[in-house]
């Protein structure tokens, strides 16, 4: 179960990146010349080489055509060990919507018009993927959970959220991960708690796209007094007490 008390309002959504590369066809011919409608001696021996060259160069192409196509991009943002539980979040960057993947509904009915045409336009897809002690938070929802269409590898719609999340409470108690989706100029975030401690997560980016994240880990029992924001050179961002 998750809260995800986001400081963004509105649906993000998915979008076209093409990182990695253009894919291009593969094209190959085979010589076998004609002269006077005969064909001569030479170009009948010539010819199993030259398919033989064409199937190659086919092999080539399409081997580079494959290496060259859009892939999914991961990205480790954090991990350890939270109350003696392995930890960890990554984020998943797809520049086209993966096979089987179905938008969520968001409650559906209630969804405007024009928020669902923006979904339909969204062709890419960015996932946060957490898990704590082996367990991916949220695999009920599905391969697909916490999952949002962006437009493209660079949709400022996927970035500047944050949340707690859990498996019980709605991430209110128990071992939960703090995830936070900063704008550019944020290096890394302190997490502050009540005894004193202080939790910092540094922004890590995922390769050709312009998300990026930081993550900590908040033992139970722990509570939130505020969530600190910094630039490279500690400037303070943000300041913010609404987190418990």
């Amino acid at each position: 179960m998750t809260l995800s008390l986001a400081q963004k309002v509105g649906v993000a959504a998915v979008a076209v990146a093409a990182i990695g590369g253009v894919s291009f066809g593969a094209t190959a011919f085979a010589a076998g010349g004609q002269q006077d409608g005969h064909r001569s001696a030479t170009s009948v021996a010539a010819q199993p080489a030259a398919k033989s060259v064409a199937k190659s160069s086919a092999k080539s192409s399409a081997a580079a055509a494959e290496d060259t196509a859009p892939r999914m991009v991961s990205q480790k943002i954090a991990e350890g060990v939270v109350d003696g539980l392995a930890w960890s979040v990554t984020l998943e960057f797809y520049p086209t919507l993966p096979d089987g993947y179905d938008p969520p509904e968001f409650g559906g009915k209630g969804l405007p018009a024009a928020a669902k045409k923006e979904l339909q336009d969204k062709d890419a897809l960015l996932c946060q993927r957490m898990v704590i002690d082996g367990v991916l938070i949220d695999h009920q929802g599905g391969p697909w959970a916490d999952c949002q269409a962006v437009d493209g590898a660079h949709d400022p719609m996927g970035s500047g959220g944050a949340g707690l999340w859990g498996f019980q409470d709605k991430g209110t108690s128990g071992s939960r991960l703090f995830v936070a989706t900063p704008q550019a100029n944020v290096a890394y975030g302190v997490v502050r708690l009540a005894d004193g401690t202080d939790l910092k997560g540094t922004t890590v980016a995922v390769p050709h796209t312009g998300y990026r994240a930081w993550a900590v880990a908040i033992p139970d029992g722990k509570t939130i007094t505020a969530v600190d924001t910094y630039e490279a050179d500690g400037t303070l961002v943000d300041h913010d007490t609404m987190w418990r």
